[in-house]
């Protein structure tokens, strides 16, 4: 990571404001009238002020994801980016979720695929039986009759704990959920069921590993 000039720039024509990178001669014109522009500020970011320490994670705690059949590669990128800032140690990806290897997955993932480690599987609810052998907690985020209000903090009480996301459309499959110790909901006060499937997972995942 290196130290990076912007520049805020203003149209002298519509009144945008908006940023660039200085130097950079594409966007010195106005991008909604291509209109002439003045810079109004510029600031140095210092690579110092960018870099800030890792977390301390509790001796012994194990946090992991599970994506089952997520179609969006955009999705799965996201979480890859979210799962890397809350420190999770591990992604698994399950039935048609598509994995790094693809393009779309990198390009929103902004390289988080290169520091949280992940594996795919074909079958998640081979898998689960497994880590659960291990002593893993296992959760799911989904609508159920079990399903209870996102807690807070609630991983904290155990050593090794995975989350579990299914498919958008078909939701997280029945025999999945049968594993589960335990089934969240995330509250909604709109009009809409559910969030987007990357947003629910951050939600879920600052809610359920808050210190």
């Amino acid at each position: 990571m290196s130290d990076y000039t912007f520049e805020i720039r203003v149209c002298l024509s519509c009144g945008l404001r908006y940023p660039i990178q200085h130097g950079h001669s594409f966007g010195t014109r106005c991008p909604i009238c291509l209109g002439e522009t003045k810079q109004v500020l510029q600031k140095t970011v210092h690579e110092e002020e960018m870099t800030r320490p890792a977390p301390k994670k509790t001796n012994g705690t194990q946090r992991a994801v599970l994506l089952d059949n997520i179609r969006s590669a955009w999705n799965v990128g996201s979480i890859f980016r979210s799962a890397d800032g809350f420190g999770l140690d591990h992604i698994y990806l399950c039935g048609i979720t598509p994995t790094p290897e693809q393009s779309a997955v990198r390009k929103t993932s902004l390289g988080a695929e290169q520091t949280v480690p992940w594996s795919y599987h074909k079958n998640a609810v081979e898998l689960v039986q497994g880590v659960k052998v291990d002593g893993w907690k296992v959760f799911a985020l989904e609508e159920n009759e079990r399903a209870q209000s996102l807690p807070v903090n609630k991983t904290a009480e155990n050593k090794k704990s995975l989350l579990i996301l299914g498919s958008e459309v078909t939701g997280v499959d029945p025999d999945l959920l049968a594993l589960c110790d335990e089934i969240y909901f995330i509250p909604m006060n709109g009009n809409k069921r559910s969030f987007n499937v990357a947003i629910a997972f951050s939600i879920a995942a600052f809610a359920l590993h808050a210190p």
